[in-house]
């Protein structure tokens, strides 16, 4: 579902937000680096309220987009399918023991370590307790890696982003913000491949 401004609204010349419904509680925006503006809604809000939402961020949006615009060109990283069959071979021998690790220090049990090949995910973590990490982390500086996975254990005591969550993300890995930053201005060059 998408909804498109008229025209002589202020954002102007095709912007058309894809909104995406699910069992959240709170509304959130996302600007992707194609220039896709993504809400994501919880199932019942009305469109009413989502326009209200896009409209009071929309000097956001703008800026975000702006920002686009002006980003140079980023040095995307190529890599060959055996290059990354090693990369997932190394991933499966490293990660699990920084799991068990973090596990044990958070104080969490945790199910099955899956390492896959993915486009938009760094790592995941199910009601289950099932985790998913992404084999590109092996690009990346080991303190990124132990951020992704402090952050994936830490859903075994709060499945959302709130407040209690990071609480529990920084007391168990005090440089979190500076890796997730980290993650943020340099992950897209390793995850786009």
């Amino acid at each position: 579902m998408s909804y498109k401004r008229t025209s002589g609204e202020n954002i102007k010349n095709a912007i058309e937000p894809e909104i995406i419904r699910s069992k959240r509680k709170t509304l959130s925006l996302e600007v992707k680096r194609d220039g896709k503006v993504i809400v994501r809604a919880p199932l019942r809000i009305s469109i009413k309220e989502i326009r209200a939402f896009i409209d009071k961020h929309e000097g956001w949006i703008e800026k975000q987009l702006q920002k686009i615009a002006e980003s140079p060109k980023e040095d995307i990283l190529s890599l060959s399918d055996n290059e990354i069959r090693i990369l997932s071979e190394d991933a499966k021998k490293y990660i699990p023991g920084k799991v068990e690790y973090y596990a044990e220090k958070i104080g969490v049990t945790y199910g099955r370590i899956t390492i896959k090949h993915q486009k938009t995910r760094w790592g995941s973590c199910s009601s289950k307790g099932n985790l998913n990490f992404n084999c590109l982390l092996m690009l990346t500086p080991p303190q990124v890696v132990d951020s992704v996975i402090v952050h994936e254990l830490c859903h075994r005591k709060h499945m959302n982003h709130s407040e209690k969550f990071y609480a529990e993300v920084l007391k168990a890995y005090p440089d979190y913000y500076k890796w997730d930053k980290w993650l943020k201005e340099n992950g897209r060059r390793y995850i786009i491949t």
